[in-house]
């Protein structure tokens, strides 16, 4: 690890091309190399896969789950396990989310007020508050690298007035997470906080949200309220502005996207990082993606095909394992079908970002975006 490497976080710009930005975040746990994509290790685990096999894959950073790490096995005795990072065997930055998507997902089962949110456990029934000031408490009892501030994420089909007083609220809460994690000075030392951008389409709320978080002032800043259904017309009509709205020398995550196309989308407006569980979850549901589009390996057209999943991956499942198998495995619902598939999305993703990498460097990224999309979407 370089000097430049021990810092407790550090975002530099290499090479822009159009809007599209590539560079890294140092941090103490190590570089994060952007554009990133970070694979969602929801309950303490990329799903099927071992940390050291994602580590393989190319990824530089994993996310964790605040809400349903705190619900099981609990922050305190992860802390008590000597944290996040030594209890999942991953050396690495680990960015924790702060529960607000949780929020809306399961609204069914909450009470919100100013305070923030009471709601019931989804496992056992029992009673829980979630505020900003605890969200913070169990990001860093957590041992989190990268902290997310807490944050209500309502549909975009809600009533503007909602959206606006949804986005108000957010940034007075968005304050008392940074209050919150000042107040954690040793975790703070080491760790960064982002703020979260809402205002679900709304060009003018965005503004007036991106305006107070600049005031607040955080590490980072991400883009929030996308990815809920609004499809991917309407979320790239919002990344024309949102990602400009928000400081420039600070690194923009859009959260919980997304698909391939999704991401060179939003790279090409200007965003720099990303999670979704799309890789995970549709491997271990039998599809695959691939530089000519996904394919679901269930299909009987399948059953013979002796080709690697993509001629172009270099992940050991393509390198090791044929068409023919893989359907055999989905079909029998094998869990090493699910390994494998997983394995070899999420390195697809690794290889995406590093291209896209390559390509902003050298100044060729409109036309690496032209190629993938007319590549990617040819069958489909």
């Amino acid at each position: 690890m370089t000097d430049t490497a021990k810092t407790r976080f550090e975002f530099t710009i290499s090479a822009t091309d159009g809007n599209a930005r590539t560079g890294a975040i140092q941090m103490l746990r190590g570089e994060i190399r952007t554009p990133a994509f970070m694979p969602v290790g929801t309950a303490a685990t990329v799903k099927a896969m071992k940390p050291e096999t994602v580590r393989k894959t190319g990824a530089d950073i994993i996310l964790g789950n605040t809400y349903h790490l705190m619900l099981r096995p609990g922050a305190e005795r992860v802390a008590k396990l000597g944290g996040l990072h030594r209890f999942m065997n991953w050396d690495r930055p680990i960015l924790t989310d702060s529960g607000g998507y949780q929020v809306m997902s399961l609204s069914e089962l909450r009470k919100l007020t100013e305070e923030g949110v009471e709601f019931r456990s989804h496992l056992d029934g029992s009673k829980h508050m979630l505020t900003p000031e605890r969200s913070m408490e169990i990001q860093r009892l957590l041992g989190s690298d990268i902290v997310m501030a807490f944050d209500e994420c309502p549909r975009a089909d809600q009533p503007r007035d909602v959206i606006a007083e949804s986005m108000e609220m957010s940034m007075r809460w968005a304050k008392r997470s940074r209050d919150g994690f000042d107040s954690g000075e040793e975790h703070a030392a080491r760790s960064a906080l982002f703020g979260i951008q809402q205002g679900a389409l709304d060009e003018e709320l965005r503004n007036r949200s991106a305006d107070a978080l600049t005031d607040i002032g955080f590490d980072g800043y991400a883009i929030g309220g996308l990815a809920v259904g609004e499809g991917q017309e309407a979320m790239f009509a919002t990344l024309d502005f949102a990602p400009s709205q928000l400081p420039r020398d600070r690194p923009r995550y859009l959260m919980g996207v997304g698909k391939p196309d999704d991401l060179v989308g939003a790279v090409e407006r200007g965003v720099d990082m990303f999670d979704c569980v799309l890789p995970s979850r549709s491997g271990r549901n039998g599809q695959a993606f691939t530089w000519n589009g996904p394919i679901n390996l269930r299909n009987a057209r399948f059953a013979e095909d002796q080709n690697p999943l993509d001629s172009r991956c270099h992940c050991d499942t393509c390198a090791t394992y044929s068409r023919a198998y893989l359907h055999h495995l989905v079909k029998s619902q094998e869990i090493l079908g699910a390994m494998l598939m997983t394995e070899h999305n999420i390195a697809f993703y690794q290889q995406l970002m590093e291209a896209m990498r390559v390509s902003i460097a050298a100044g060729g990224f409109t036309a690496f975006a032209k190629k993938f999309r007319d590549e990617y979407t040819r069958n489909h």
